[in-house]
C-alpha cells in the first residue's frame, strides 16, 4: 500500500470513528464517547505518520507518542497538548473495570460534547498538517 493510499485508510477510519463518539454520545453511552475520541486522534496520528514516513506507523496507543514519531508535537498549541493530556487515558480507562465507575462519574453529556468539540479541533489541525 503506497502512503497516499494509508493516509486515507487512516482518515477514512477516524472519521468512522468521529461518527461513532456522536452517536455514542446520542445514546448515553458516555464511557465509548472519549474512548472513540482517542481512536480518532490515534488513527489521524497514524496518518500523519504515514505521511511523512515510509513506513508502517507505531503500534502504539500512546498518543504522545504518536505526536513526537509523526514530527508534530513542537508544532502543537498549549491547547491542542491539553486535548491529549484528557484524551491519552480514555484509551485505557474505558477498558478496564477498576477505572471504569470514576470515568463515568466525570463523563456527563455536557463533559461529553466538550470531549468531542476539542477532539474535532484536533483532528483538523492534524488534517492541516497532512498538506505540508
Amino acid at each position: 500500500m503506497r502512503n497516499a493510499e494509508k493516509v486515507k485508510y487512516w482518515l477514512e477510519c477516524a472519521e468512522y470513528d468521529e461518527q461513532t463518539a456522536k452517536v455514542m454520545l446520542d445514546g448515553k453511552r458516555y464511557l465509548y464517547v472519549g474512548f472513540m475520541c482517542h481512536q480518532m486522534i490515534e488513527k489521524s496520528l497514524k496518518a500523519c505518520y504515514s505521511a511523512k514516513n515510509d513506513d508502517t506507523p507505531p503500534f502504539t496507543h500512546r498518543l504522545i507518542k504518536l505526536c513526537r514519531e509523526s514530527g508534530i508535537y513542537d508544532e502543537m498549541s498549549e491547547a491542542l497538548k491539553s486535548t491529549i493530556d484528557i484524551l491519552e487515558p480514555l484509551n485505557i480507562e474505558a477498558r478496564y473495570p477498576s477505572h471504569k465507575e470514576e470515568l463515568l462519574k466525570s463523563l456527563s453529556p455536557s463533559r461529553c460534547r466538550e470531549i468531542i468539540e476539542k477532539t474535532e479541533e484536533l483532528y483538523k489541525w492534524i488534517k492541516t498538517r497532512l498538506s505540508e
